[in-house]
């Protein structure tokens, strides 16, 4: 008999979303190492670059590593975003970092910008010569300028994006809203101690 595939519950897929998005945070933070370290090795003491041809196909190759990176995520990112605010508004105010909501907006203003952008590159795609293909120039410098319009939203990605697991993390760790409330009597009882704070 064969198998009948199955639908993935929610939380399954709200976690295939969040390892992706923990590899897009993986994989950036050693681009941005990598980078640094290219970026320490060829500018001087005041930060200028040896030879800036070099240093700007450096960079295009960071901008362009970083949003590959990110493409696995783009199409769950909104998904993810609206979980971590549902999830944060069911948190008890003691689980909230101050950071978060802030941090939040921050993905979501990128996020934004991202969209943007990527609806700008379609338009500029449509509005090359119909022979234009990757790796001519006219492609490639089009593509390069659009990665490196997208870099500063997706590095807001790759230095924010944890907080929707930390929120996520909290959500799962909060006590249950059907869970009956502890009672002034329950620390009293011989022999407890409340637990340290930390």
């Amino acid at each position: 008999m064969p198998l009948i595939p199955t639908t993935p519950a929610p939380n399954e897929i709200h976690q295939l979303q969040l390892d992706q998005l923990d590899a897009f945070l993986r994989e950036s933070e050693l681009i941005l190492a990598a980078w640094n370290i290219y970026s320490d090795q060829h500018t001087d003491l005041d930060g200028w670059p040896y030879d800036d041809d070099a240093y700007g196909l450096r960079a295009a190759q960071r901008d362009a590593d970083t949003a590959d990176a990110f493409e696995a995520v783009r199409e769950q990112a909104h998904q993810l975003l609206a979980t971590a605010e549902i999830q944060l508004a069911s948190l008890p105010a003691r689980a909230v970092q101050n950071r978060w909501v802030w941090q939040l907006g921050t993905l979501r203003d990128a996020l934004a910008r991202l969209d943007a952008l990527h609806d700008e590159w379609l338009q500029t795609l449509d509005s090359l010569p119909a022979d234009t293909r990757p790796g001519t120039e006219v492609f490639d410098d089009a593509l390069a300028a659009h990665h490196a319009e997208a870099w500063s939203s997706l590095d807001d990605w790759a230095t924010h994006g944890h907080i929707i697991r930390d929120i996520h993390a909290a959500a799962r760790n909060a006590p249950s809203a059907l869970a009956p409330a502890p009672t002034t009597t329950a620390a009293s009882v011989p022999g407890r101690h409340s637990p340290a704070r930390r």
